[in-house]
Parts: C-alpha cells; sequence; structure tokens
C-alpha cells in the first residue's frame, strides 16, 4: 500500500487541533480522523495558561480566544474559616510572557476557531465519523484502520499522532502502558450564572477553598461560576448528581444563600497516569492519550497543547530534511520527564493542599506572597513556564 504523504492524527480535540495547526503553518499535510460526527461540545477544560496564549498567538487563535474568554491576571487562596490567605498576580512574570493572565473560556471555543482557520486550507483534511480501530507500523509510515459509516477503512501516512483522549485507541493498539491511580474521590462541577462577586469581599476569577471536609474552588467564565466540589468514595452517583445534593453544596459557598440557579452539573472521576512511551516508532501519544491527572490548576489540557506544539515544530524540521528523525527521540525525552516531575507532582500537591486546614500551607502562601522572589519563581511553576524551560534544559 502507498503511503499518503502527510501526518494522521487522531481526535479533533484542542490537543488533536493544535498538532494540526502547527504542521499546516509548517507546510505539513495533515488528516484528523474524528471519532465523533462534529467537534466536542465538551467543556470540561477551560483555562489556558499564559505560555499557551502565547503559543496559540504563534498561529493567530490567541486574539479570538480570548475575545470569546474571560481575562484572568489573578488568582486567589482561601479557607472557609479565615478568608484569604494570598492573591497572586500575572502581571509579576510579564517580562517572559506575552500573555500575563490566564484565560477562562471552554476548550470547545479554541476547537472552533482552530477549524474555522483550517478548513479551507488545502493541506488540512479532518474526518468525522472516523473512530481509530488498529495501528500498524510498517517501513515508511503507519497504517490505520478506522470505522466509518459501517465500513473499515484503512488511512496512511508518514506518522501519527493519538491525541485521543483517555481511553485512547491508538494507545490501546500499541499495547502501551498507562500505569498510575485513580482517586477515590470524583469531582462534581456545578455551573450557574450566579454572581459571587457581589457577595464575596475581594473575589477575583479563580478562587480556592481549602478545607478538610469539603474543599470547592470557585472558576469564572463568560457568563457562567464553575463551582467545583469533591465527592467522597461513599457517595454514590446518583446522591452526587442529584438536585437537592448540588444545591447543599452550594449552600456552603456564601451562609444564608441557596437554590442557585443551576445550569449543568457534571461528575467526573479523577486519575492520574502517565504512558510508559510517548512514542513507539512512527507513532507519537499527546494530551490525555499520553497523560492525565486531576484538574487542580488547569495543567491536563495546557500540557497537552505542549506536547502538540514540542512534538510538531520537531515534525516540521524532520519532514523539511533539516533534521534527522532520531530528533523526534526528544519529545518522549522533554516532555515524559516534565509531565512526572511538574504536572504530576503539582496537580497532586494542588489537591493535598486544599484538603488541608490551611495552617502550614497558609503560612508558605503568606511567605510567598510576600517576598518578590519567591512570588515570581511561584508564579513561572503555576503557570507552566518552569516546566517548559526544564523541558529544554534536558536536550
Amino acid at each position: 500500500m502507498t503511503v499518503e504523504e502527510r501526518v494522521l492524527i487522531a481526535g479533533a480535540g484542542p490537543v488533536g487541533l493544535v498538532a494540526a495547526a502547527n504542521l499546516v503553518r509548517g507546510g505539513v499535510p495533515v488528516t484528523v480522523l474524528e471519532a465523533g460526527s462534529d467537534l466536542s461540545e465538551e467543556s470540561r477544560a477551560s483555562t489556558f495558561h499564559p505560555p499557551t496564549l502565547d503559543m496559540l498567538a504563534s498561529f493567530g487563535a490567541s486574539q479570538p480566544l480570548i475575545a470569546q474568554g474571560l481575562t484572568a491576571p489573578k488568582f486567589q487562596y482561601r479557607t472557609k474559616q479565615h478568608g484569604v490567605l494570598a492573591t497572586f498576580d500575572f502581571d509579576a512574570i510579564a517580562d517572559v510572557t506575552a500573555h500575563p493572565y490566564r484565560v477562562q473560556c471552554e476548550q470547545s471555543k479554541l476547537t472552533r476557531i482552530l477549524y474555522e482557520q483550517l478548513r479551507d486550507n488545502a493541506n488540512f483534511e479532518l474526518v468525522f465519523d472516523s473512530a481509530v480501530q488498529g495501528v500498524t507500523e510498517t517501513p515508511s509510515g503507519v497504517e490505520v484502520t478506522i470505522a466509518r459509516r459501517g465500513r473499515r477503512e484503512t488511512r496512511t501516512g508518514r506518522f501519527l499522532i493519538g491525541a485521543d483522549g483517555a481511553s485512547s485507541s491508538v494507545r490501546r493498539s500499541l499495547g502501551i502502558e498507562f500505569p498510575g491511580f485513580t482517586w477515590p474521590d470524583r469531582f462534581l462541577v456545578v455551573s450557574t450564572p450566579f454572581d459571587f462577586h457581589s457577595v464575596i469581599p475581594d473575589l477575583v476569577e479563580v478562587s480556592y477553598v481549602a478545607d478538610p471536609q469539603r474543599w470547592y474552588f470557585l472558576l469564572q467564565i463568560p457568563g457562567l461560576c464553575r463551582a467545583m466540589f469533591p465527592i467522597a468514595a461513599d457517595e454514590s452517583d446518583e446522591l452526587a448528581l442529584s438536585p437537592a445534593f448540588a444545591q447543599s453544596l452550594m449552600a456552603t459557598v456564601v451562609p444564608g444563600i441557596s437554590d442557585y440557579e443551576v445550569a449543568h452539573v457534571t461528575l467526573y472521576r479523577v486519575h492520574q497516569r502517565v504512558a510508559k512511551t510517548f512514542r513507539q516508532g512512527r507513532v507519537f501519544l499527546a494530551g490525555d492519550a499520553a497523560h492525565i491527572n486531576n484538574p487542580l490548576g488547569g495543567m491536563g489540557m495546557n500540557g497537552g497543547i505542549h506536547d502538540a506544539v514540542n512534538l510538531t515544530s520537531r515534525l516540521i524540521e524532520v519532514w523539511r530534511g533539516a533534521s534527522p528523525e532520531s530528533e523526534l527521540d526528544r519529545y518522549d525525552r522533554q516532555r515524559r520527564s516534565v509531565t512526572l516531575e511538574y504536572i504530576e507532582k503539582q496537580t497532586i500537591q494542588n489537591k493535598r493542599n486544599l484538603e488541608s486546614d490551611g495552617g502550614e500551607f497558609g503560612a508558605s502562601l503568606r511567605e510567598t506572597a510576600a517576598d518578590p522572589r519567591r512570588t515570581y519563581d511561584y508564579l513561572l511553576r503555576v503557570s507552566m513556564i518552569a516546566s517548559l524551560r526544564r523541558a529544554q534544559e534536558l536536550g
């Protein structure tokens, strides 16, 4: 079978379409295989960090995303008992990013922005209703078997990027292990149009509230506030998804206020897993197909976008003949290492911090906020700039 001169991408989520956008910008033909019949409406991830916005700006996606989102220059930590522990402003790292703020916007907005920018480009193809069934590497490329509208088809390319989510068919087809663990508690997200700024003094757009019994955080997106709560192992899914239970949790946010208007409720399990390798021959894993973590700190989707840009920038050089294929080994070395060293450790620590009474954690935060040098270093870590620098150090 003749191998098509293009890169195949499984998955048209934010990671897959960022990979496509960067490849197309570099003159590399791309075919995206999406299992769904349309772009997903899922809005689970909704935080875009400063360096991610810098990356998106390189192919014209940052400004339309910012226009549709909510700019959040500050975030804070609180406790239920003592109020604000510390507030941090990304303006402190404005010397290293063109976007010293987070943008709060549903991930589905980014995929539509990218699709509209790409759809008429001759080097871009997106095929819906194309679920990956199997992957076979050949001496000169990759063959992908897909199920499409009741039939089995085969597509070929020189390389394949598996950006098809936590249950990745690409990863499973290759037999790549996905070790890690699942947290016993689940997370419940309750979205409401209620304006918490009107009743909570000094509230900023992203606020984490520590409590050893039931922490929560409030994250503002355009038109809605998303409140997230942990759901204990002994609390059933049926209980957690009942309207009365959601209202009981919301009633703990501001004493005396209840009966919130609820736009939607989402319950999901939370995992911490990293694939054994991000590269197997001509096939690569990126985003949730390669690593998943709890959402505290908003590092999952952002880390996936960083994967996509790192990998595709190398693929462009290899495609042009400017670098040997051994250059692609650096993707696994860099991105898998920083996932383990930074993203996994930071998100696990974020969860443990919120589960505390805020005593020791709060003291550390106040010391950090009072010291400009420590604040600077802290913001580099939570914005993910430090992890990107570490990746470069790994060579």
